[in-house]
């Protein structure tokens, strides 16, 4: 089941997993930019190998870096037609 609709109350809602919960706190200290704590950090070790910690790291920090680029260089939408490049 897709429960994306939750996903911005993730921490009230009972529907995720430990490993889920664990993914997305992760996820949040990363973006906030703030030191991750040992709290958050313990519980991600719990739920993930060093392995997926790190390659969640690598998505978590990625799509923060397109996100920010989007906010650096905003483009206005719906400029684009078909076959303009062709």
């Amino acid at each position: 089941m897709c429960l994306l609709y939750g996903l911005s109350a993730w921490r009230e809602t009972n529907y995720y997993t430990p490993r889920e919960r664990a993914a997305f706190a992760w996820a949040e200290a990363l973006t906030k930019c703030e030191d991750v704590s040992d709290s958050v950090y313990d519980e991600a070790k719990e739920e993930f190998s060093d392995e997926e910690l790190i390659d969640l790291t690598l998505a978590v920090t990625s799509i923060n870096t397109w996100n920010r680029i989007n906010h650096a260089f905003p483009k206005e939408a719906g400029k684009y037609s078909v076959g303009q490049f062709g």
